[in-house]
């Protein structure tokens, strides 16, 4: 138990705690007699007055000490001073209760009468006197402005911080309304405390926006927070307020915010361009008021920026912007334009340092000299702070990032230049992923393209359109292809594959087919077989290359003399077939086939007899698959986009781009459009020979007239000799029927045909052989030559070019 110290003192003044309904009083007689006992007096001690007056006073104090202490203040006091202190006394029923006593002296004419005494529990007279030091430190020593408002929204007291907040004296606000002095923050504040005197449930941490008048040029958020006032009664007397200032806080937090969403919109592409718009995006406005983003011209074009300080004549490329105005009208250059920085700038020393520089408060006189046109957009917007952030990742420098402000009044301060950096550092890694890529998908393309045909020459049998689109940047070059191949008897393979997959391994393994294909096409092979040999090609290379996923392919052959076309596919979708009447037919009676590489089923063909004019459309699964629709309403665009009247094909390949081909399409696309012709019967003659060598001399001369029918007098000589070569060979070695063809077509092509399937085989003769100079002397005479092979035996034939208008007979 602590020591109890009966002290002398002043009379106690207005603040005395002792002064409470539940003060206990009494009087003592000036012979120490207790005369006069309040209730609350029985309260505190148990004791009834009954039982105490009369009694001496000293009798309730627990203690000798507390005793012997009373009777010397007693004596001490008798001039009239009042005194107090803290006794022990002991309770009624046995325990002691330490009090708090107050005794002022009572005067009489005759001198002391007596001693009036007030007394409480010392336990709650320190409670209270605890309470009233906390509300007075509260009140006027506290930084936190504190206010009490009526029920009619008026100030009822405000301590000093509300004072030196407001720059109002008390007796200026009191009985004054927030939107008084501050009418932006008054809707938000009126409301909760509006609410907190309705319902009486204290609002806790709302927060207020406001500029105070001590800092006009600041806007300070504070955390807020109101409870109800009210008697013992229950009657409402008013609404209490705290204000804490967190605007240091909040604006971490902003700034935080806009880190994490800076992270989900900046770099959702593989777009160098955009990626920099990305950037500009998430700074406005939480960062800044105008953002403009310029990269390095090597940047922009995926190459590979030079390691070191960036010189000021490097050409940069502007490729972000951003503004609060619409149209962003504070820019110099546009998205697009070639930038040019002056010595001396923010940005100049930014590329050279790659260091970020912080212009606190922006002089345009002092940082754009040189530079009349951005220093009139300062002055003419009032730009005041200023950064300029380089874009650097993996130790080289991409470019330069600039903000600016001029309606937001704060300037730039470290932690937002180190905001800025976070913003252009990720923003960085991003715009280099997108510089690699877009290496990448040049190189793709760049190769892809390199293998694509250039020009397709004009051919009899077809008069041929295409269009090849590659996919957006994003899904990356892809592995399609297409070829319009001439084979012997003015025939024609139209092709049209793709490689599964994306990339420069997709480009390469493309290459690796299409050769095949030129290859497999030389050999004269019927469609099935192409693919079949393809197929095997595929496995093999899956084998080496475990990222080789397989192709499709088209192959179809189509015959001018007979048109007939024969196809046969591989996992690829239908061609379309426009016919001469203008109707739309889907071929899918050609059997599918699995893909190139799953090996297994065959292939099949399936032959149609096509009219004069009608339109072979040949394509990928890019042209007809597209987010939103799928295969078969693709082919059914595909239909109508071909349907109708006769059209060039340049204007029918355009009009099915339009109908099919979207923006930001994930796969490449190709169209192949062939429009059939047909070889009359004024351009191919045959003849059946019999097996006899007589018959020599007679194709001879059946050639040689028909030469001259066509008016090739110059090719006789030539032709004679390779018929005689080529129908000799027939009869010496083959068996059967012997057929001999010629077409006039782009070239003259000489054919004869047997029932036999041994090939022919070239070789040099020697001096002293009787035989095997007859091939040789074809292929040195023929532009071209080969053999192909049928169900009933095999055709040797050879082209010449045709001769130009008005040119001799070189046997004459």
């Amino acid at each position: 138990m602590r020591t109890l110290k009966v002290a002398g003192g002043p009379e106690a003044g207005s603040g005395d705690p002792l002064r409470g309904a539940c003060t206990a009083l009494a009087y003592v007689e000036a012979d120490g007699t207790v005369s006069l006992w309040s209730r609350q007096a029985e309260t505190l001690l148990g004791y009834p007055a009954e039982d105490v007056c009369g009694m001496p006073a000293v009798d309730l104090l627990t203690t000798r000490e507390h005793r012997e202490a009373a009777v010397a203040a007693q004596e001490r006091h008798s001039a009239g001073q009042s005194w107090n202190g803290v006794l022990g006394m002991r309770h009624r029923d046995g325990h002691e209760v330490s009090v708090a006593v107050r005794v002022r002296p009572l005067l009489s004419r005759a001198g002391q009468a007596g001693w009036f005494v007030r007394a409480a529990d010392a336990r709650e007279v320190e409670r209270e006197e605890v309470d009233r030091a906390i509300l007075e430190a509260l009140f006027s020593q506290s930084p936190i402005p504190v206010t009490v408002m009526d029920t009619e929204l008026r100030y009822l007291w405000v301590n000093a911080a509300t004072e030196r907040a407001t720059t109002l004296p008390a007796e200026r606000l009191i009985g004054r309304r927030i939107g008084d002095h501050s009418p932006e923050s008054a809707p938000t504040i009126d409301q909760a405390l509006s609410r907190v005197r309705d319902t009486g449930e204290p609002v806790i941490d709302f927060q207020v926006h406001s500029c105070l008048a001590s800092d006009p040029d600041y806007e300070h958020v504070f955390s807020a927070s109101s409870f109800r006032l009210t008697d013992p009664a229950g009657r409402v007397l008013g609404m209490c307020q705290t204000y804490v200032d967190v605007s240091d806080g909040y604006q971490a937090q902003q700034r935080l915010a806009l880190l994490t969403e800076s992270a989900v919109r900046i770099g959702t592409t593989l777009d160098v361009m955009r990626t920099a718009q990305e950037l500009a995006d998430a700074a406005v406005p939480g960062l800044a008021d105008f953002v403009t983003v310029d990269l390095l011209e090597a940047t922009v074009r995926g190459e590979e920026p030079l390691p070191g300080p960036v010189a000021a004549q490097m050409p940069v490329r502007r490729s972000g912007l951003r503004s609060i105005h619409e149209h962003a009208p504070e820019a110099v250059f546009t998205v697009g334009e070639t930038v040019a920085f002056h010595p001396g700038t923010p940005q100049v020393r930014s590329l050279a340092t790659g260091q970020s520089v912080l212009v606190q408060k922006l002089d345009a006189d002092e940082w754009f000299a040189h530079d009349a046109q951005r220093a009139g957009k300062i002055r003419e917007f009032h730009f005041h702070s200023y950064m300029a952030v380089p874009l650097r990742a993996r130790g080289i420098t991409l470019g330069v990032a600039t903000l600016g402000r001029h309606q937001d009044p704060r300037p730039y301060d470290e932690g937002d230049l180190c905001l800025a950096e976070d913003f252009s550092s990720r923003a960085a890694v991003c715009i280099d992923n997108a510089r690699r890529y877009t290496r990448e998908h040049n190189t793709a393309l760049a190769l892809q393209h390199s293998l694509l045909p250039r020009d397709l020459p004009d051919y009899p049998a077809v008069e041929t359109g295409h269009r090849y689109l590659p996919a957006a940047a994003h899904a990356g070059a892809g592995g399609d292809w297409f070829d319009v191949l001439p084979l012997s008897g003015a025939r024609l393979a139209l092709v049209v594959g793709d490689v599964t997959g994306h990339g420069l391994h997709a480009a390469a393994l493309m290459g690796r087919l299409r050769t095949a294909v030129h290859t497999l096409t030389d050999l004269d092979l019927p469609p099935d077989e192409v693919l079949t040999q393809l197929d095997d090609l595929v496995i093999r290379l899956a084998q080496e290359d475990p990222d080789c996923e397989g192709a499709t392919c088209l192959y179809a052959v189509y015959d001018p003399i007979s048109r007939i076309c024969t196809a046969a596919r591989a996992g690829h979708p239908p061609p379309v077939l426009l016919q001469a009447d203008g109707a739309v037919e889907v071929l899918d009676d050609i059997p599918p086939g699995p893909p190139l590489g799953k090996g297994g089923l065959p292939f099949e063909t399936a032959e149609r007899r096509v009219a004069e004019g009608s339109v072979l459309a040949l394509y990928t699964d890019g042209l007809i698959e597209a987010p939103g629709w799928g295969v078969d309403a693709g082919l059914d665009r595909l239909s109508r986009a071909m349907t109708g009247p006769t059209r060039p094909l340049e204007e029918l390949c355009d009009a099915v781009v339009a109908a099919l081909v979207t923006e930001h399409r994930s796969d490449d696309a190709v169209l192949l459009l062939a429009r059939t012709r047909v070889l009359g019967a004024d351009r191919v003659v045959s003849w059946e020979l019999p097996g006899d060598p007589a018959q020599v001399a007679h194709a001879r001369a059946l050639t040689t007239r028909q030469l001259a029918t066509w008016g090739l007098e110059p090719l006789a000589f030539t032709t004679e000799l390779m018929v005689s070569e080529l129908v000799t060979n027939a009869i010496r070695y083959a068996h059967g029927p012997i057929s001999l063809r010629l077409i006039h077509a782009a070239a003259l092509i000489c054919e004869v045909s047997d029932g036999s399937l041994s090939a022919p085989h070239l070789r040099r003769a020697r001096s002293s052989d009787e035989g095997g100079r007859g091939l040789f002397l074809v292929a040195q005479l023929a532009s071209r030559w080969g053999a192909r092979y049928d169900r009933a035996g095999k055709t040797i034939w050879a082209e010449q070019h045709l001769p130009p208008a008005g040119a001799p007979d070189p046997a004459m």
